[in-house]
């Protein structure tokens, strides 16, 4: 029996995989908490990272809190991180391929933080939320419609 290996996009980048996997549960907790689109211009490091959102307002102090505390309640259910490679009509509902690069294979990486979040990417990631540490809000600002986030883990 021949086993098939998908040809996927190479990928530049070698991410600290705590970091980018709690990017994929700020991600979702943006969309769950405001309904705006996951973010479009994100930076993440091993030591401190941050993240763009389209927002018509600017969020309370309350509400920074509140995302905080969601994706540390996320996190603290210990959610296996999973992976499943399937072709493009075969996207999970929900998927947003807006992202992907003109050139992306037909086969796609999709990864799933337990049952909270799914999307498309290649990058590297934790086994289990449980390797992520905590999540820490260090600053945030709103100007022209962008709210940044400015985030880093904590042991």
């Amino acid at each position: 029996m021949k086993t098939y290996t998908p040809q996927l996009n190479d990928h530049n980048k070698q991410e600290y995989p705590p970091m980018h996997t709690v990017e994929h549960i700020l991600n979702q907790t943006m969309v769950r908490m405001f309904g705006c689109e996951r973010s479009r211009n994100a930076h993440i490091e091993r030591k401190k990272s941050k993240c763009d959102y389209t927002l018509p307002c600017a969020p309370s102090d309350g509400e920074i809190a509140a995302i905080e505390q969601q994706v540390n309640d996320v996190i603290a259910q210990q959610l296996p991180v999973t992976i499943d490679f399937v072709t493009r009509d075969n996207v999970p509902a929900g998927v947003d391929l807006s992202k992907l690069p003109a050139d992306a294979s037909e086969t796609l990486r999709i990864v799933r933080v337990g049952d909270y979040d799914v999307c498309a990417c290649i990058g590297t990631h934790v086994d289990n939320t449980s390797e992520i540490g905590r999540f820490k809000i260090i600053s945030h600002s709103f100007e022209n419609g962008t709210l940044r986030l400015r985030f880093k883990l904590e042991k």
